[in-house]
């Protein structure tokens, strides 16, 4: 009697044990917050911004929107003339994520592949990571309709064209229908080099010009850190 009562007691133990639901996993910590994005929208006056001060104005106001600590977002864009800025400058150091947490460059050489080792490397900057403030997708090369034309008014180094020809729409203050503003491309995808910073050149300034070439006026935004 007492050995048939000890073996119901460890049955009954075992039952209990398997139906005793395991202990929820660890829940993963949520992504760092990120310091890097491609707008989701333009400014609507193709590649006027109303200068650097309005571009910077754009990535931040969108920035705030999604819910960021930062508030020295700047627009990765180069300016020519005699006192020419030069994107890669305006940056900061990096490291930069995007919403996910993802890794898009190391520092600014990592980004733009200063040594030869960082070139062949290349940066993480690409059409899967290259994800606008909401964690969405740009429509890409592909897509209807493309707009994978990321306006950036740089060489591939990141800096200022030193040539007379406009490449900037008159340093980001024009949305006339000429002039030009050099494009890069963020799914790395056409354009002759697939640049993701320096692809071409736009049709124009205005953003009837900008959509027919292949895009919608957007920026990139990076925290200057």
């Amino acid at each position: 009697m007492k050995t048939a009562f000890i073996a119901a007691a460890c049955a009954l133990a075992g039952l209990a044990q398997a139906q005793t639901p395991p202990a929820a996993a660890a829940s993963a910590p949520p992504p760092p917050p990120f310091t890097f994005f491609v707008t989701s929208v333009g400014g609507g006056q193709g590649a006027n911004y109303g200068g650097l001060d309005g571009a910077d104005a754009h990535c931040q106001k969108l920035a705030d929107a999604a819910g960021t600590p930062f508030k020295t977002w700047r627009a990765y864009l180069s300016t020519q003339g005699p006192n020419a800025v030069n994107a890669r400058d305006r940056i900061g150091k990096g490291p930069w994520t995007n919403v996910r947490g993802q890794v898009i460059a190391r520092d600014v050489g990592h980004l733009h592949g200063d040594t030869l080792e960082q070139a062949q490397l290349g940066s993480n900057l690409t059409r899967n990571t290259a994800l606008t403030e909401k964690g969405e997708r740009p429509k890409a090369a592909g897509d209807t309709p493309n707009e994978h034309d990321i306006i950036t008014g740089s060489t591939p180094d990141g800096r200022a064209f030193a040539d007379s020809a406009d490449k900037t729409c008159r340093n980001y203050s024009s949305g006339a229908e000429d002039g030009s503003v050099q494009l890069g491309h963020f799914d790395r995808t056409g354009g002759g080099n697939a640049s993701w910073n320096s692809a071409h050149a736009s049709r124009g300034c205005s953003q009837a010009k900008l959509v027919s070439t292949g895009g919608a006026g957007l920026l990139y935004c990076f925290v200057a850190q």
